[in-house]
């Protein structure tokens, strides 16, 4: 028994052994006789016999003993592999099916009718989505279809940006330093800042510029600093966002929409425009009519309100980006008349907009997408797209306001 005493507790750090026998002295011999010592009181086995006595204990102690000892060194064994550790992600996506969706509401009535009835006796290519946040309800018209984005893309850029601070990639205390040959075209306020020396400011300035006033060099500096288009596209594909295009660039997509090769000259004063009146309008008109018709920055409005819910629920970005991002859509400075215009005294409204080029009486890319909140807390994530349109400004402005009313009421029907 001290025998199996010894194995079970030496079993615990090797496979179990018998140990030799403290008396046996080193110089023993298999079948050598015990010494005249005995003084004729009998015969002991002699060392080979002792051993093998001993052996066969041992191996009855191993086979009879519990198991566990065997399989806790079992345990200790790990699997190797060859891939590198991955960096956890701050906010791991969840599945579309893994949301907190509430399945038994469906749209009201009375909305769909309206949003129908806005869409179809508008003049122009519209898309209109309104999205219930909390719920698994959208209501569209031409929700599906691939509008210009215009502006709206930063939205995706400063998203992309605060992805890689959540990631510990990328910092918005840095500053960065524009020269002129960083300045784009149409809106830039940030333009006048750019001395013959540059002009040094932080990244948080940058997004705040971006996604307030719509500064178009703030912007563009932004997604180059991030690692360019793909590493927008890359994000939104990591979120599961699917219908939402980004394309080449402020600079290349409004010369090819204008039927020009880019030149760095052209952010200067206004040899953009000049440039532009110059080409035959035929060939204005060929090339807005293909970038109408497949928009590189094309998005679909009901991909768009899908990600403006996942941002309010904090499925596209971490907590505190979240928060800082809707934060500054909330102090926005665009576009005061379009949406913002009809949501009602008590209600909260966050935004991104977007305005593409004009030829003649069309206008293109006339947008504005965000999240209503309700008094009570309950919030809609809206978009309302114009492709292209020969109406007004005011009649844009009177169909975005009737969108947010409609949903204002709507909701207080509930």
């Amino acid at each position: 028994m001290l025998l199996t005493s010894q194995l079970w507790n030496h079993s615990s750090h090797e496979p179990c052994q018998p140990e030799h026998p403290r008396h046996e002295e080193s110089g023993g011999r298999a079948g050598t006789k015990m010494s005249d010592g005995n003084n004729g009181r009998g015969l002991r086995p002699d060392g080979g016999t002792a051993r093998l006595v001993l052996l066969i204990a041992a191996l009855s102690a191993c086979v009879s003993a519990p198991g566990e000892p065997q399989a806790r060194a079992t345990q200790r064994v790990q699997p190797t592999t060859s891939t590198f550790p991955i960096k956890p992600v701050a906010n791991p996506p969840k599945p579309y099916q893994a949301l907190a969706v509430d399945q038994r509401e469906t749209p009201p009535p009375a909305l769909v009718s309206v949003v129908r009835n806005l869409g179809q006796s508008f003049n122009g290519k519209v898309g209109i989505a309104v999205r219930r946040i909390g719920s698994d309800w959208t209501v569209a018209w031409n929700g599906n279809l691939l509008f210009p984005q215009q502006s709206v893309s930063k939205l995706w850029v400063s998203m992309t940006v605060l992805d890689a601070v959540d990631r510990g990639k990328f910092r918005l205390s840095d500053t960065t330093t524009i020269t002129r040959k960083d300045l784009t075209l149409f809106h830039q306020p940030s333009a006048g800042l750019v001395g013959s020396s540059g002009w040094t400011t932080s990244y948080s300035d940058l997004m705040r510029r971006a996604m307030m006033n719509s500064d178009n060099t703030a912007n563009d500096t932004l997604l180059r600093s991030v690692g360019g288009p793909e590493a927008v596209r890359s994000y939104l594909a990591r979120r599961f966002i699917k219908d939402v295009r980004f394309g080449p660039g402020e600079r290349l997509l409004q010369a090819t929409a204008a039927g020009l090769e880019w030149r760095q000259d052209y952010s200067i004063g206004r040899n953009f425009y000049a440039a532009r009146a110059r080409l035959p309008i035929e060939a204005r008109k060929r090339a807005l009519d293909n970038y109408l018709a497949s928009p590189p920055d094309g998005a679909a409005p009901s991909a768009i309100v899908h990600a403006l819910a996942k941002l309010k629920e904090g499925d596209m970005l971490s907590p505190a980006s979240s928060q800082l991002l809707m934060s500054i859509m909330s102090e926005a400075k665009t576009g005061p008349q379009r949406i913002k215009g009809g949501v009602p005294a008590g209600w909260r409204y966050m935004h991104k907009t977007g305005t593409g080029q004009v030829l003649g009486a069309r206008s293109t890319g006339y947008n504005d997408v965000g999240i209503m909140t309700a008094p009570d807390g309950t919030s809609y994530a809206v978009a309302v797209m114009i492709g292209s349109t020969t109406e007004p400004i005011p009649a844009r402005w009177e169909l975005m306001q009737a969108v947010a009313k409609a949903v204002a009421a709507n909701h207080e029907k509930r």
